[in-house]
């Protein structure tokens, strides 16, 4: 009997071997369950296009927004394990569990972790007729004018919407939080004005930043953003240990073979290291994560933490989607 299994585990480890030999044979999806134009599609546009090269096959994005990030994540999680089925998302995988009382996936084991790609500052930012003209304005005026204050988020669950959070608790007052399905058409209603305040990621401000369509007061780590310089950090501006970022990562449908797990390491530590993609983030304000990062047990053990730390400040906000 244990000879047999012997055979079978052997015959099972040839044909996943076979398999990632001929891997890609044909067009790889990869799920963004957001909406096209927000931070977290133009990170993996930009990832695809490289690891699409490395793997000398094709990858598609389609974007599969809605339920704050629910939709396109059960897709992924419902898709077969053969490498052809690919999702990235951000910190909002790390915020499932606690925002979904019934959630038909497991968000940390439900999905083969690849690699984390990045890990993007957020900018606090305001539409461009706003009064304020600096940090210590813009508090005077939040304060002053309390719920009317419209403060845009992506959604619950979405690493805006944390950081509104953490945003309302520093500010000691509660302006009304604006749900929208994506940053991206969150940043649109900002530039067209109908909104007031938003906190995004640099990979989504910057250019409306340097093209001045936007006001910025600070961004959301302990250090500055390269690509704006002059940009302070809110803790420099007084909230003391104010620090957000938004990481990405890359997750392939669970059961993936391993052969299959490794390529598509092999493929996402080489786009890291691809000079357009890391002049590309700079532009955004970002860069790629450390190879020992963008790691199949490195991604695992990140969710886990990050779920570990969001968990209690979601319950406590009382932010649930039933």
């Amino acid at each position: 009997m244990r000879y047999k299994n012997c055979l079978l585990l052997i015959a099972a480890l040839a044909l996943s071997d076979a398999f990632a030999q001929t891997y890609p044979n044909k067009t790889i999806t990869l799920i963004v369950p957001a909406a096209a134009g927000g931070p977290t599609d133009t990170v993996s546009r930009m990832i695809a296009q490289s690891m699409g090269r490395e793997l000398k096959g094709q990858i598609v994005v389609e974007n599969a927004g809605g339920a704050g990030g629910t939709i396109g994540a059960g897709r992924v999680a419902r898709a077969a394990g053969d490498g052809y089925t690919l999702y990235v998302y951000h910190i909002g995988q790390a915020t499932f569990p606690a925002l979904y009382r019934k959630l038909a996936f497991d968000a940390l084991n439900d999905f083969e972790p690849i690699g984390r790609i990045t890990n993007v500052p957020m900018t606090l930012v305001a539409k461009r007729e706003l009064a304020a003209n600096d940090f210590k304005e813009l508090m005077a005026w939040i304060k002053a004018n309390g719920s009317k204050v419209s403060l845009a988020t992506a959604g619950l669950g979405s690493v805006s919407n944390l950081c509104a959070l953490l945003l309302r608790q520093s500010f000691g007052t509660d302006p009304t939080l604006v749900p929208y399905k994506g940053t991206g058409p969150a940043m649109n209603d900002l530039l067209g004005g109908q909104v007031d305040v938003m906190c995004d990621q640099t990979t989504n401000t910057t250019p409306h930043i340097k093209g001045g369509r936007i006001k910025a007061f600070g961004v959301t780590t302990l250090t500055r953003v390269g690509a704006l310089k002059d940009l302070p950090t809110l803790d420099e501006l007084g909230l003391k240990g104010f620090d957000l970022s938004a990481w990405h990562a890359l997750w392939a449908a669970k059961g993936t073979p391993k052969p299959i797990v490794d390529e598509l390491v092999k493929a996402l530590q080489a786009a890291l290291k691809d000079l357009a993609v890391i002049q590309r983030f700079a532009d955004l304000g970002t860069e790629p994560v450390r190879e020992a990062e963008a790691t199949p047990a490195a991604l695992y053990a990140h969710l886990k933490a990050e779920i570990d730390r969001w968990g209690p400040i979601i319950r406590a906000a009382g932010q649930f989607a039933d």
